[in-house]
């Protein structure tokens, strides 16, 4: 499937009729049910076939592999429209106040240093005219009363200057503090403090550009829906920030991320993919062995697992590619029973259906 040839055929023949077909005829090939959100998906890969998500799926389908819907889910969340709500516009106005402030204390010193330039070079030739007046002995003592004076006026211009220029100091440090801490809340995720979606690609960035190995695991708690659905959100909430704790401990050194919803992504680095399956083996375990209860009455939860795709992330290779492979072999375990790892080489093929 190649979405840039199916779109210039768009102008041949009634358009409409033409784009309907196609995407018909694309879902049928995926084996895809006609849905409204599979359809605007498929909608959006012929309407705007230089963009993105059109470009990653057919990364994903030039090797004959059927996108899933799983696949859709997640390459939409990738793509999609920003949600005002999961990108803190709070958070982000406030970031950029903080900037605005900074951009006029930056202009402030620059104003600051601009007038005491131009108050010394004044200082130098008033000085400079009162040395030359002593030096011809023409009236020497006005000479002198006018250094005395040029010298006390430029003493109390530097204090007020040093004062001005301590309080602007001080406020640019506690800008600077309010910047890192802005940073890092973009950084981070709300309910569990753990560091979420731009953190984890940061870091696979940072990773891909030193030529250190890595490995990406995605984990998913199982039957989440249905904890919230019996015991609330506020349960689950906790729930999410027990498994990430467990999994933080569990995979010590290596970065731990929660991803979005239910959804954890931890990158390995410079570890073979066997001691990363071991170390995940562990985690696994770890959370099954655990005996949850309800807060409030200590009335049992039931059992929490969850299920995780692992993949090594090949040399050259994309953050988006790998996840999908991590996404995908995910997938697969839930397909198989859950309460599972599956991992996975670069190949496709054990993903075709």
């Amino acid at each position: 499937m190649r979405i840039a040839r199916a779109i210039r055929s768009e102008m041949e023949g009634d358009e409409g009729r033409a784009l309907f077909e196609r995407i018909g005829a694309f879902l049928l090939d995926q084996r895809l049910a006609p849905t409204p959100t599979n359809y605007a998906f498929v909608h959006r890969l012929f309407t705007e076939p230089d963009d993105a998500l059109a470009r990653a799926v057919e990364l994903i389908t030039e090797r004959g592999v059927r996108i899933t819907p799983r696949d859709i889910q997640t390459l939409t969340a990738d793509h999609g429209p920003e949600d005002p709500q999961d990108c803190h516009i709070d958070l982000k106005a406030r970031t950029e106040g903080l900037v605005a402030r900074t951009q006029m204390q930056v202009e402030g010193f620059a104003d600051m240093v601009t007038a005491m330039r131009a108050e010394t070079a004044d200082f130098g030739r008033d000085l400079a005219a009162s040395a030359e007046a002593m030096s011809t002995g023409s009236d020497a003592p006005q000479a002198s009363d006018d250094v005395v004076r040029i010298t006390a006026a430029m003493l109390d211009r530097i204090r007020v200057a040093e004062e001005k220029l301590e309080s602007t100091t001080r406020e640019a440090n506690d800008l600077r503090e309010k910047l890192e801490e802005a940073r890092d809340n973009a950084r981070r995720d709300p309910l569990t403090q753990f560091p979420n979606r731009r953190a984890f690609e940061e870091a696979f960035a940072a990773q891909e550009a030193t030529g250190g190995s890595m490995c990406i695991a995605v984990c998913d708690i199982d039957h989440f829906k249905s904890v919230n659905d019996r015991f609330g959100h506020a349960v689950g909430d906790r729930v999410l920030r027990v498994i990430a704790d467990a999994l933080s401990l569990c995979c010590r050194g290596h970065l731990v991320t929660r991803y979005g919803g239910e959804e954890f992504a931890i990158l390995f680095t410079n570890v073979p993919l066997e001691q990363a399956r071991a170390v995940l083996e562990h985690a696994r375990g770890t959370v099954q062995a655990k005996r949850y209860k309800l807060r409030d009455n200590d009335a049992p939860l039931g059992e929490i697992t969850f299920s995780a795709g692992l993949t090594p992330v090949e040399l050259g290779e994309m953050h988006q590619t790998a996840f999908h492979r991590a996404d995908r072999l995910l997938y697969l375990a839930k397909h198989e029973g859950r309460n599972q790892v599956k991992i996975g080489s670069a190949s496709y093929s054990e993903f075709r259906r």
